[in-house]
């Protein structure tokens, strides 16, 4: 199974944010729409980096409160890891776990084509072992 499989399952929907919006609404979207991390599009549909509820709570931990009126692009993570269509849900788990990131966006040709969380990789991963969990069942049956 690769990212692809993923993508046709929940779709390519992106939450994207601007860079010049302050915190609070960042915040606001993530909450809004029941998400951990949102996007932030460069020019042209690339990737200019993404804004995770780790990143806001290290900026209120550093900021206090104040850290809300600072603009998305003060606070997000700008060297952020990708993924293709064509990477195994196997090597992005591992990638995530090493890195300590939820979130991956998958790129296709320099464009963002979609968002990976942690909880989808994981949604596919155990549909995947109960389909072998099945069919080992069914072949036990049948022996």
């Amino acid at each position: 199974m690769n990212v692809k499989t993923i993508l046709a399952a929940k779709g390519g929907d992106i939450v994207c944010i601007e860079s010049t919006a302050d915190l609070a609404a960042a915040v606001k979207l993530l909450t809004t729409h029941r998400i951990g991390a949102v996007v932030i599009r460069g020019a042209g549909g690339r990737l200019g980096g993404i804004l995770s509820e780790r990143d806001i709570v290290s900026a209120i931990s550093e900021h206090g409160a104040a850290a809300l009126t600072l603009p998305v692009s003060q606070v997000m993570t700008r060297n952020v890891a990708t993924c293709g269509e064509d990477d195994s849900i196997a090597s992005i788990m591992e990638r995530m776990t090493e890195g300590k990131f939820r979130h991956m966006p998958v790129v296709a040709k320099g464009e963002l084509i979609g968002l990976v969380s942690i909880g989808d990789v994981v949604k596919q991963r155990v549909g995947e072992i109960e389909q072998e969990s099945e069919a080992m069942r069914d072949y036990i049956r049948t022996a």
